[in-house]
């Protein structure tokens, strides 16, 4: 490539990338001046902005718009911001490692992790009995464990800016969601490893033991002496190399079969949580955030466009009932059985149903591993989006109606 046309697809890039982030800001406010968080309007408005585009200009706008490649500018953007992104997903997941193993707790991310799960398998299976357009040809085990997977996430990050937004950060109930979905979704995306993984069940199991041995030995690495004062020494220096070995190892993965998503998680996970790293993973993560309304817009333009003959409105219907049933009910069950009150188990129920870009990400992996059709993945969109919308108002709702006791509040 010469200068020239180096020059010509960066401007064409820069150009689309511009008209994602304007996206992305619209859905932002919109979803803000109605009470939701805005990255829930981020979401929506990105995975509809292509497709909608494109009926309604036709193929010459398409052409115009994610023609000579702008889409493959936005499409390497989208990875790089999901992978930034994902290390302080990752990071943030500690926050359940470092929670008390108190009863609350360990009952709570029970009934949050195995009635979901149970939910994820009575999709499956009814998944199962239609016909290719929405189930596909997964393998069996796979397409289950990415049923169960999905059903039973929560988006910690997403979860927290709704609690923060609302003041109820560093509440009890607050705390107790977090350090649950914290817990839970460790546990669920060691399954997607072996889910999405290629070979047999041994090879799934070596990809899942090598991505543990890099966290342990990244971990001691960072935790040296010499290290951890450089690191402090040079913040900012710190963060772009953190940042380029995240982007690095995840092209390097991706060269050997191992889907990206994990190798970002684990990065993430290997960032020991003091003083020193916790603020690099941070940023590395909020440069990935800003990237990550591109994600949302080539994953629309892909997979809304695609032949879909119809929406399955029988399979939304269903997956809603079975993931706001099993992620409330099982949620407040738990929490009922480890000794909270009616209220905290309600309010646990309905923080824990947070799906947001957590579930997106554990879809899109899937979508790529080819275990989930184009129909199925709407399907499962269409539920992450209402589930995550729910949260806020249902959380406000239940304030209303019970009030925070004092001393919960925040602010």
């Amino acid at each position: 490539m010469n200068a020239l046309e180096m020059a010509r697809w960066l401007a064409l890039g820069s150009g689309a990338l511009a008209l994602t982030l304007a996206i992305a800001k619209l859905g932002d406010v919109v979803a803000r001046a109605v009470g939701q968080p805005g990255v829930v309007g981020e979401i929506a408005f990105g995975l509809l902005a292509g497709p909608l585009l494109v009926w309604w200009g036709g193929e010459g706008l398409r052409s115009l718009l994610f023609g000579e490649g702008r889409l493959d500018v936005l499409s390497l953007l989208s990875h790089a911001g999901l992978v930034l992104y994902l290390v302080g997903v990752g990071h943030e997941l500690k926050r359940g490692a470092h929670a008390p193993r108190a009863r609350p707790l360990v009952w709570t991310t029970l009934g949050t992790l195995v009635v979901p799960a149970l939910t994820g398998l009575a999709m499956a299976l009814w998944v199962s009995t239609q016909d290719s357009y929405l189930r596909g040809t997964a393998p069996t085990t796979s397409f289950v464990l990415v049923m169960v997977v999905a059903l039973s996430v929560t988006a910690v990050p997403v979860l927290a800016r709704i609690l923060a937004e609302n003041g109820r950060l560093e509440g009890r109930v607050p705390r107790l969601a977090l350090g649950s979905a914290s817990l839970v979704d460790v546990i669920a995306w060691i399954l997607l490893v072996v889910a999405i993984s290629s070979g047999s069940l041994l090879n799934r199991l070596l990809v899942l033991a090598g991505v543990v041995a890099l966290v342990l030995v990244a971990r001691q690495g960072l935790r040296l002496e010499p290290v951890r004062r450089a690191a402090a020494a040079r913040p900012l220096v710190t963060t772009v190399l953190a940042a380029a070995a995240a982007l690095g190892v995840a092209a390097l993965a991706k060269t050997m079969g191992v889907n990206e998503v994990v190798l970002a998680i684990a990065i993430g996970l290997a960032l020991p949580a003091d003083p020193v790293w916790s603020p690099v993973a941070e940023r590395v993560s909020l440069a990935g955030r800003r990237l990550v309304p591109v994600f949302f817009f080539v994953t629309g333009l892909g997979v809304f466009a695609a032949r879909l003959t119809g929406v399955p409105w029988a399979a939304i219907a269903l997956v809603l009932v079975l993931a706001i049933v099993g992620k409330v009910g099982g949620s407040y069950l738990g929490a009922r059985l480890g000794g909270c009150s009616h209220r905290d188990a309600l309010e646990l129920g309905v923080l824990l149903n947070t799906r947001g870009l957590t579930e997106l990400v554990v879809l899109q992996a899937a979508f790529t591993a080819k275990l989930l059709t184009p129909a199925l993945y709407l399907v499962m969109v269409v539920m992450t989006l209402v589930t995550t919308a729910m949260t806020g108002p249902l959380q406000k709702l239940l304030d209303r109606r019970v009030p925070v006791p004092d001393g919960e509040r925040t602010s």
